[in-house]
């Protein structure tokens, strides 16, 4: 029977678990690898999860109403997320991001409506740039209501009820690693901490960026994996908020080349256009499935954004 859905917000969640069997068998792998491909909710990224989370936890509290202004700091996909669930309810939007964001999500952001504000990127470097960016939003947009993702703790509550349940019932139970990346924490923390509920020996893996892909005082517009963090030898105060510091069992280093790649020969392979980020996951989980220890073993790794978001980018890689 044919579904008419009544509204943007009905069509986020229950995205597709994908087996990679042909980059399996190119690379003679004994572990299976679920791909979550995150690109079909409607906005196009993961993060359309936690906007819409938020907005209705800001919505049931009291907290907003239509025609309010929503503010943020964001690297792209969270503030797409917002800006498109905001759109279909009825908000404004208005997001400071880093001058090094790619192109094509600053246009997405101008068509949701968002109104932007960039920031220098070797601002960030600066150990206190998370408190003093986030103290100038709201100085700057007193009666804005602040969606704070870094640190709301509906962002980890939408990856616990949503994503984790669902990794848990396609894979009716068999994932034995879980593998992501850090952006603001929620979806490694919320869906892991699910899994890991239902599975105590679970193991959780993050993928984090490599020295030569951090931007450095020498070298403030390195390559970097968009929207992917380091999180180990961090200091507490440079973390988001709702990431969880104990949940992952290992994190493991890679540079921005290798991303590219392995999002490269996703789609060359299995016609999955995907972001670096999910290129960062994937050449993760394809490392752990190398291992001979993980030998039949499943292994979902979330694919958090489309190719199609980098395309600037990737043309002048080209």
């Amino acid at each position: 029977m044919t579904r008419i859905y009544n509204s943007f917000t009905d069509l986020i969640g229950n995205t597709p678990l994908l087996e990679l069997h042909n980059y399996r068998r190119n690379r003679s792998l004994d572990a299976r690898i679920l791909a979550k491909i995150e690109y079909f909710n409607p906005a196009g990224s993961v993060k359309d999860r936690i906007a819409w989370g938020i907005i209705k936890d800001a919505e049931e509290r009291g907290k907003i109403r239509p025609g309010d202004l929503l503010v943020d700091v964001t690297s792209g996909n969270t503030g797409i997320g917002i800006a498109a669930v905001a759109a279909s309810r009825g908000y404004r939007t208005k997001f400071y991001l880093s001058d090094n964001i790619s192109p094509d999500k600053i246009k997405l952001l101008r068509f949701f409506g968002a109104e932007i504000v960039t920031v220098k990127n070797e601002f960030f470097l600066d150990p206190e740039a998370l408190d003093k960016i986030t103290a100038r939003v709201q100085e700057e947009n007193p009666t804005a209501f602040f969606t704070d993702q870094l640190a709301n703790p509906a962002n980890p509550r939408t990856h616990f009820d949503t994503t984790g349940p669902e990794i848990w019932r396609d894979t009716e139970g068999t994932i034995d690693i879980f593998v992501g990346g850090v952006g603001t924490g929620g979806t490694i923390s919320g869906a892991g901490k699910f899994l890991r509920s239902k599975k105590p020996d679970l193991k959780i893996v993050i993928a984090e960026p490599a020295a030569e892909s951090l931007p450095t005082e020498e070298n403030p517009y390195p390559e970097e994996i968009d929207g992917v963090h380091k999180v180990s030898e961090v200091p507490p105060e440079q973390l988001p908020r709702n990431f969880d510091t104990t949940i992952a069992d290992e994190v493991i280093a890679l540079n921005t080349a290798d991303a590219r790649k392995t999002a490269r020969a996703l789609a060359a392979e299995e016609g999955i256009f995907a972001g670096t980020s999910s290129g960062a996951v994937l050449w993760v989980a394809t490392k752990l499935a190398a291992r001979p220890e993980n030998a039949g073993k499943v292994i979902v790794a979330v694919l958090p954004d489309t190719g199609e978001r980098y395309l600037a980018a990737e043309t002048e890689q080209a």
